[in-house]
């Protein structure tokens, strides 16, 4: 589990700002860890993709989820049940459909960054599940 520094009062922030948030510190953390970045809230007809990267020969979709303050027993990873896992599986596979990706020797998983909000110490606890959704 890694930790940013925030520079923001999370109290007056939207849940969308609170994602957005979230999204870019995500992606942040995901470059640090060299991987590069191929695309951010990636839209198509029946729902969106995150982020989209790529680290050596692996595409990676990441679904952010994000709390505020910590509730251990309710973490942010907890929200991306049966039906969201199936959702973004389908969205992964599309989009290698339709971006046509070149080189089709790709591998490509899913994985989850959850991001909790410590807005009395003003941090960003971040945690990386690689690889947390499969077809199976």
């Amino acid at each position: 589990m890694e930790e940013k520094t925030l520079r923001k009062d999370l109290a007056p922030m939207s849940t969308k700002e609170l994602g957005f948030l979230a999204e870019g510190i995500a992606r942040y953390y995901l470059i640090k860890k060299d991987y590069k970045i191929l695309a951010a809230n990636y839209k198509m007809s029946f729902g969106e993709i995150d982020i989209i990267a790529q680290k050596d020969s692996t595409v990676v979709f990441v679904e952010v989820k994000a709390n505020k303050d910590v509730a251990p027993e309710f973490s942010p990873e907890i929200r991306v049940d049966y039906k969201k896992k199936n959702k973004l599986i389908n969205l992964a596979t599309a989009y290698m459909l339709n971006e046509k990706i070149k080189n089709r020797d790709l591998d490509w998983q899913i994985d989850i960054i959850s991001v909790i909000f410590d807005s009395e110490n003003k941090k960003a606890r971040i945690k990386h599940f690689k690889n947390a959704v499969n077809d199976n």
